[in-house]
């Protein structure tokens, strides 16, 4: 069984829950490439293929947001999909979407009737570069990118000119300066219905589309510390229900970790229980030295993963989803036996 999820983030990357969920399995083709020595893609409907999922949620997710104009949906190469920029447009929304497909571009006005067909990496090709941006990678390396975007009139495939029409999108290119040896230089085509008019816009929206690797996170927790490809269980409908189980599990640990790096000095009730409050300072009285000085949640989101594992070393980085949810089996474990012991037993 195959899960496909949509997770919504803010700009500052705190996860603020699943918006839409799809469970299927494969019965014929095992993947996109063995789909296409069978077929060729771009002649089938959109309702038919594996990826109509995208488009599914897409749908799912407005319907439960509700504000599809405040709302960008961001996704890998795997959602450069015509159809999901047609559907995107028709119920309002935004896109960012990495670039997969070199597909036909209108051709400007300037250009030479005889060169036949024209595509949309020539036409970004052959816009100037806008300027320069650094992006951090990791703990403490930099990477220098040049930054250019054009704005192309996309037309749909050829076999399903008829059923869509050309889009007005906007190409935002990254590409590294002077990349290492040692690993692949960064190269991002990027395209969206939002309006990009300067460096600053194009920038931005890299960093918007940088926030889609929290998805993969996401995912993450759920497969090294929920453990959800190791379950084993008799029914698909069995293991959808238990995967949308361990999906809000996922969620409530991801959600922990960035909401007290986002908003430290909160107040520990806006994200953490009664029950696990009242554990973290009975567990803090018993100690010789008192470590929760300050009732904030970055403090008590500490304690968390100081009981997971983490050192808090001076330079040790942040507590990742790790170590919070390792703390977190072990604070719930710590809170139920302090129930236990607070119930009155008679004889």
């Amino acid at each position: 069984m195959l899960m496909h999820s949509s997770l919504a983030v803010t700009l500052t990357g705190t996860p603020l829950g699943l918006t839409a969920v799809k469970f299927w399995t494969r019965k014929k083709f095992k993947g996109t490439w063995t789909l296409k020595r069978h077929v060729n893609p771009t002649c089938v409907p959109i309702e038919t293929k594996e990826s109509y999922r995208w488009l599914e949620n897409l749908r799912q997710s407005i319907a439960l947001v509700g504000a599809p104009e405040r709302c960008v949906h961001v996704g890998d190469r795997e959602s450069d999909i015509y159809e999901l920029f047609c559907l995107a447009q028709d119920l309002g929304t935004r896109f960012l979407v990495r670039v997969q497909t070199n597909r036909l571009a209108a051709a400007p006005d300037d250009a030479e009737p005889e060169r036949g067909a024209h595509r949309v990496f020539e036409q970004l090709s052959a816009a100037p570069w806008a300027g320069r941006h650094c992006v951090k990678i990791g703990q403490n390396e930099t990477a220098r990118v040049h930054v250019k975007f054009a704005t192309i009139e996309t037309m749909p495939p050829v076999g399903k000119q008829k059923r869509y029409s050309p889009q007005l999108l906007t190409y935002v290119h990254a590409l590294e300066i002077d990349p290492p040896a040692d690993r692949p230089p960064i190269g991002w085509k990027l395209v969206t219905n939002l309006p990009v008019d300067d460096l600053a816009a194009a920038v931005e929206k890299l960093g918007w589309y940088a926030l889609r690797w929290k998805a993969e996170v996401f995912h993450k927790v759920m497969k090294s510390g929920c453990r959800a490809e190791a379950a084993r269980l008799e029914t698909a409908e069995r293991l959808a229900k238990f995967l949308a189980l361990i999906a809000v599990v996922s969620w409530r640990i991801f959600f922990l970790t960035m909401s007290a790096r986002a908003k430290p000095r909160a107040a520990p009730d806006s994200v953490l229980t009664g029950a696990e409050i009242a554990a973290l300072e009975r567990i803090d009285a018993a100690r010789t030295r008192p470590r929760l000085e300050r009732s904030t949640l970055a403090a008590y989101l500490l304690q968390i993963a100081m009981l997971g594992g983490y050192l808090a070393r001076n330079h040790d980085p942040p507590p990742g989803n790790t170590v919070v949810w390792r703390g977190l089996t072990r604070l719930h474990d710590i809170a139920f036996g302090i129930s236990i012991g607070a119930r009155q037993r008679c004889g």
